[in-house]
């Protein structure tokens, strides 16, 4: 598949131009000078053609976080077949623009130069200085008030030698890359995986470390994500789809795009299976971090604590251990892996140990086992009475996995404290290897499953 990278500097609008090509608003736009910073994919379809788009971040050497962005932005147009390099028409052309177009040439001799935020004939004008590129392929668009864009799309097929295809009209791109999706995953399981935490601590450097490059951008700098960093690796049979999100802060403290990056986390964790929640024991934890971890229960997802920067730990092993089940006692069920994503220390491991809980996270309990289990449960320990009225469980019911899900139809389900839920779901565990994994249990009444059944039948 064909692949275009978007460069340039920051604020030109270069993300601007990637959503309008994929046409919806996947990188966050701003005024903000540098609000991209790691790089955004996108498989597209330009008439009837699959491509892939790759958002980069804004170039400029100015500080030490650009400039690792500039690295990653180059490595992103070394895989490139055709480099759009976006420039403000608004502005008159610089000489580091030149010696920036001229570099990504000597990577790729397919090169547009993209003018953008030609709004009108004054700008166009103003903006045919950049005649001194001497550049043969030169596009004067205005995304704001989308002049331009047909053409620029029309030469990008071209340059490429692609044309509109129509061989299969009754099955759209969208048809067409969602079966050979649901192909792919028949063959290879996938497990996406979200990384939460709060700002700097490690996420972004735990990313390259299980993809073994850099694909995240890394600095001291709190916040250095913006948008969500996507990538995926195969391992043992599996195809692993991290997503490097945004560091979470406190709500008082979120401020500006750092709005739209949260919503972008949401969004994240919405399709995950598995969290891994990161905590940087360089530091004692925080109360930032109980709350952060509040997310994995949201959204009901397995997890693994990763206790990140262990070369430079604050405390010994069995301190931090302690502090850490004292804190976070609601995911004692959570597996607990130490690591230092700068050493790459028990990165196979996590691996590892992520395609051990996603297994745990798609268990299915036989229904025999499960009723068997759960009478048993309720001989060693009754169900307490419901203001003196027996209360039963008749049977119980796996509905549903990922997280696994379990009807209780009882004759008194609103009866069912919620203390001896939890004791149901920690004799569960103590009978089937659940770690990493929640367990839902909703206990319902006999006559609202004979109603189901009717409506039904």
């Amino acid at each position: 598949m064909n692949k275009i990278a978007i460069l340039g500097k920051p604020n030109v609008g270069k993300s601007s131009l990637f959503n309008r090509l994929a046409r919806e608003r996947i990188a966050i736009t701003s005024d903000i000078s540098g609000t991209t910073r790691d790089v955004n994919k996108k498989i597209i379809s330009l008439n009837g053609n699959p491509l892939e788009i790759l958002d980069t971040g804004g170039i400029d050497e100015s500080t030490e976080l650009f400039s690792a962005v500039k690295k990653i932005s180059f490595e992103t147009a070394k895989q490139a077949d055709l480099i759009l390099y976006v420039v403000d028409g608004k502005l008159a052309p610089s000489d580091e623009d030149k010696k920036l177009f001229y570099s990504l040439q000597r990577i790729q001799k397919n090169c547009f130069l993209v003018i953008n935020k030609v709004d009108n004939d004054k700008d166009k004008q103003l903006a045919y200085n950049f005649d001194s590129f001497g550049v043969k392929d030169v596009f004067f668009i205005s995304i704001s008030h989308n002049r331009g864009i047909t053409y620029l799309i029309n030469s990008i097929l071209y340059k490429l030698n692609l044309t509109p295809h129509h061989e299969d009209p009754e099955e759209s791109l969208e048809e067409f890359l969602q079966k050979d999706k649901q192909e792919d995953h028949a063959i290879l399981p996938q497990i996406s995986i979200g990384i939460i935490g709060r700002v700097n601590v490690g996420k972004s450097s735990l990313l390259n470390a299980l993809i073994g490059k850099e694909r995240s951008v890394v600095s001291p700098m709190e916040g250095t994500t913006i948008d969500p960093v996507d990538e995926s690796i195969t391992y043992k049979d599996h195809n692993l789809y991290f997503v490097d999100t945004a560091g979470l802060r406190r709500r008082s403290k979120i401020k500006g795009i750092e709005k739209f990056a949260l919503d972008r986390t949401s969004k994240v964790l919405e399709k995950s299976n598995i969290a891994l929640l990161v905590l940087d024991v360089s530091a004692p934890f925080v109360e930032l971090d109980e709350k952060i971890s509040s997310l994995v229960d949201k959204y009901m997802l397995g997890v693994i604590i990763v206790l990140n920067k262990w070369d430079i730990r604050n405390a010994e092993y069995k301190n931090i251990i302690q502090e850490l089940k004292y804190k976070f006692r609601f995911l004692e069920y959570a597996p607990i892996i130490t690591v230092s994503a700068l050493n790459k220390r028990h990165i196979k491991e996590l691996k590892d140990k992520i395609i051990e809980v996603y297994k745990h996270f798609s268990y299915r309990i036989p229904t025999s086992l499960l009723n068997n289990t759960i009478l048993e449960a309720t001989k060693k320990h009754p169900l307490p009475s419901d203001h003196g009225k027996i209360v039963r469980i008749y049977y119980a019911t796996q509905y549903d996995t990922n997280p696994p899900q379990i009807s209780l139809i009882m004759n008194r389900p609103k009866a069912l404290h919620f203390s001896y839920k939890r004791y149901l779901i920690n004799y569960l565990r103590s009978h089937f290897n659940f770690e990493g994994s929640p367990i839902l249990i909703t206990p319902k009444h006999k006559k609202s499953i004979s109603q189901d059944d009717g409506i039904k039948n």
